[in-house]
């Protein structure tokens, strides 16, 4: 009876005694393992389905912060999603690095010359991306009459990499956009085709932030004024620490592709009728003897601007170039230097648009101290 008591035991959670200590399946055990012998995949299905949606998740993400992004009214953003949709139409438009981003201010050329103005200039870019932005401005909007296309010592050297790559995100589908980031950086691809790799891989400013927060509808301070970033730094001793670590001086190179990126520029206005202006805007004096190969520079300028009949305004002797209160550093003035030296600029503007022949004006150096060259 005892023996009969402990195979019941045995035998009660599903399994059949077979000897001392040896149970067997049940039915249901023996169906569960014949599922799994006859379909071997569907671990690796539930494995796949576990990564597709973790990839469907990421593209879900991805897309929420680009139109956050999109959605942005105010800074930098805010600047470039104007731009990107075709709602700035201005009649004057200034191109360039940050030094354009930061000298010129649009609400004073405006009042001053009664002309729509609008900043596109880039922090960071070479000229090959400072006019492949332009060029996505041309294509979204009414084309302007006038083009100010801010020069550096640096104009002609092209860029190794994309700068901040992350402000072009939003807008990577744009293939004007697309085409010349993909010049400069082939694997730019990855940012287009690859979720969140642009926000994530790229960025170290943790941007995709911001943008989650623009889906939301919560926006950064403005501090953009149709598209000018005036700087309210004071200047420091970085100029000091530049003239110790470079005590030879500094040089930028005149490559062959930035002086083709500067004709082609000229080119694409003549051919869609905008006048072309080249300004070399204010820096700090020192930093012009600092630079060794300037009037190599300086000379091909001339020598380009004289080529194409473009005029070419050269604020090397602004009044103000040697005083340190309208200046950042020796590149940037601040936003008081900002605000003389775009009066100057307007004034200037408003007097060659006003002139009969654009050349009389433009063969004239200007009474804020500037140079313009004689072609």
């Amino acid at each position: 009876m005892q023996n009969e008591n402990n195979v019941n035991e045995m035998t009660a959670g599903g399994g059949v005694l077979v000897g001392p200590d040896l149970a067997v399946p049940s039915a249901e055990g023996r169906t569960a393992e014949n599922v799994r012998g006859a379909f071997p995949w569907i671990p690796l299905a539930r494995l796949g389905c576990f990564f597709g949606l973790l990839i469907g998740a990421m593209f879900v993400v991805n897309a929420m912060i680009s139109t956050g992004l999109r959605r942005i009214k105010t800074s930098a953003f805010g600047a470039e999603n104007l731009i990107m949709e075709g709602k700035v139409n201005a009649d004057v438009v200034i191109a360039g690095s940050s030094r354009a981003l930061a000298h010129y201010d649009p609400r004073t050329l405006a009042s001053v010359t009664g002309k729509t103005a609008f900043n596109v200039g880039r922090n960071g870019a070479q000229t090959d991306m400072q006019i492949a932005f332009l060029n996505a401005y041309l294509e979204h909007n009414r084309m302007p009459g006038v083009v100010i296309f801010n020069l550096d010592a640096f104009s002609f050297v092209t860029s190794t990499h994309v700068f901040d790559s992350v402000e072009y995100m939003p807008y990577i589908q744009d293939p004007v956009l697309y085409n010349a980031l993909k010049v400069i950086n082939p694997n730019i691809w990855k940012s287009r085709y690859m979720p969140l790799y642009g926000y994530v891989v790229e960025d170290m400013n943790m941007t995709w932030i911001q943008g989650l927060k623009g889906f939301l509808g919560i926006y950064p301070k403005e501090d953009f004024y149709l598209g000018f970033n005036p700087r309210s730094k004071k200047w420091t001793n970085e100029f000091e620490n530049l003239k110790e670590s470079q005590p030879e001086g500094v040089s930028f190179e005149i490559e062959p592709a930035g002086i083709q990126d500067i004709q082609d520029l000229i080119q694409e206005c003549q051919r869609s009728g905008i006048q072309l202006i080249f300004v070399y805007s204010p820096e700090y004096r020192e930093m012009q003897s600092l630079t060794t190969n300037r009037e190599e520079i300086f000379a091909k300028f001339r020598e380009i601007s004289a080529r194409y009949d473009v005029p070419f305004w050269d604020y090397s002797d602004w009044r103000y170039a040697g005083n340190t209160e309208y200046f950042q550093n020796s590149q940037h003035l601040n936003a008081e230097g900002a605000a003389v030296f775009s009066d100057d600029v307007a004034r200037r503007l408003k007097q060659f648009l006003q002139a009969p022949n654009s050349a009389n004006v433009s063969s004239r150096g200007g009474e804020d101290g500037s140079r313009v060259a004689t072609h």
